[in-house]
């Protein structure tokens, strides 16, 4: 259903405007007539902007227009205090639309303010927009409304967005250092292969020697930078493109999710982060009231992982039927530590899984930073390497005909 930005005017002369969801420009015309409005102009939100970028059926900025983790974590904190403060919902969202920065986001509360007024739950109106506010986020909702404690449904949903957000910037945190080095590296080696290389290129050439194989190779590469940058250009953005498709593409999430699981360090921190993951979303679900199999569902849409969804998604199956959790995850002792199918089956015993389970998380991200440091440290030495290698490599590469030229002056 389109999202159209219109222009009305009622019978005294006042003018309004605004963004409304309608089947077309009719629909649109007779609820703004229900109102008393006359429409005077309509525009389908984001017409303009797919003409400009949009390329062969791809919507190149459509990854930039997402709602961060960071204005859901706040909208949902101030709605959680507004209701528990006695705002009516209406009011409440007719406040916080006009606080958020995220225009996407905006949009979605104006039309969830709208489908509240006419009647509907909120996690019903909320489902309008799945990309915003996934399954976890209606279904904790949900609970809420169904016990009439939206409030305590929210401060659950602000708590696990909350740990969800740290735990990503521990992980985006680990990688700053790896990727400015090898930026920086780049930067230095393009640098020096546009003006350094050449100006040395030219003293060999006078001086007329015979050059070793790995001076030939630079200087190659130095020629190719300067007389076909615009190719070279070409290909980093044809690799990086591939690059992107590949990581997105979900015909190749079993692949890559393999791959992450084989490889040394990596694979630790794949575990631990899934496991932390699933474990506190697990125990926010069941905190919430939802039940243990939909809880299920709900967990395994939640992780990157393949082999951890299908963990969550077979292990609903089988807890459908009648067996538990722990007794479910059994069969992944490659994907789950024994602590954690003991500690499950601990929490089954004494009906305390929501809280053994925040227990289990809480180690988990604790484990994971302290993973993640021992990364980082690791990592350092290994860059220093590669970088002194492909310096050492360099200077030899230059220096060596000069060598050859002063034993052959002696």
């Amino acid at each position: 259903m389109p999202n159209y930005f219109y222009k009305a005017r009622n019978l005294q002369g006042k003018e309004k405007s605004g963004y409304y969801f309608a089947k077309d420009k009719h629909q649109l015309a007779m609820a703004l007539h229900q109102q008393g409005y006359i429409l005077v102009s309509a525009e389908e939100e984001g017409e303009k902007r797919k003409e400009k970028f949009q390329f062969g059926g791809f919507d190149i900025l459509g990854k930039f227009r997402g709602v961060s983790l960071v204005e859901k974590l706040f909208f949902t904190r101030n709605l959680e205090t507004m209701i528990r403060t006695g705002v009516p919902l209406p009011r409440a969202f007719e406040i916080l639309k006009e606080q958020v920065k995220s225009k996407r986001l905006k949009m979605a509360l104006t039309k969830i303010l709208e489908m509240v007024i006419q009647g509907k739950s909120l996690s019903t109106a909320l489902a309008s927009f799945p990309k915003i506010f996934p399954n976890l986020y209606r279904e904790t909702l949900k609970v809420g409304e169904s016990t009439g404690k939206i409030e305590d449904s929210l401060h659950i949903l602000s708590q696990q967005m909350e740990k969800e957000h740290k735990l990503k910037s521990s992980l985006k945190g680990a990688m700053i250092y790896p990727i400015f080095v090898l930026s920086a590296t780049l930067i230095i080696g393009v640098f020096m292969m546009i003006f350094a290389v050449p100006k040395i290129k030219s003293a060999f050439e006078q001086l007329n020697v015979q050059l070793p194989f790995t001076t030939r190779i630079v200087l190659f590469f130095a020629d190719f930078l300067i007389k076909k940058w615009f190719l070279v250009l070409l290909i980093i953005l044809g690799l990086v493109f591939a690059l992107g498709v590949f990581l997105r593409s979900k015909k190749t999430s079993k692949f890559k999710s393999m791959v992450a699981l084989k490889i040394p360090l990596v694979s630790k921190i794949v575990r631990e982060t899934n496991s932390a993951l699933a474990l506190r979303t697990f125990s926010s679900l069941l905190s919430a009231g939802i039940p243990v199999v939909r809880a299920l569902e709900v967990v395994s849409g939640t992780l990157s992982n393949f082999y951890f969804q299908q963990s969550f998604k077979k292990a609903a199956k089988i807890v459908k039927k009648g067996s538990g959790v722990s007794e479910a995850l059994k069969p992944y002792k490659n994907l789950y530590s024994p602590m954690v199918l003991q500690m499950l089956k601990v929490g089954e015993e004494t009906g305390e899984s929501a809280k053994i389970l925040e227990k289990l998380a809480n180690f988990y991200e604790a484990e994971l930073e302290d993973t993640l440091k021992k990364f980082t440290s690791l990592l350092e030495p290994i860059l220093i390497m590669f970088l002194g290698g492909i310096v050492g490599l360099f200077v030899v590469s230059m220096f060596q005909p000069m060598f050859s030229i002063m034993q052959g002056i002696k």
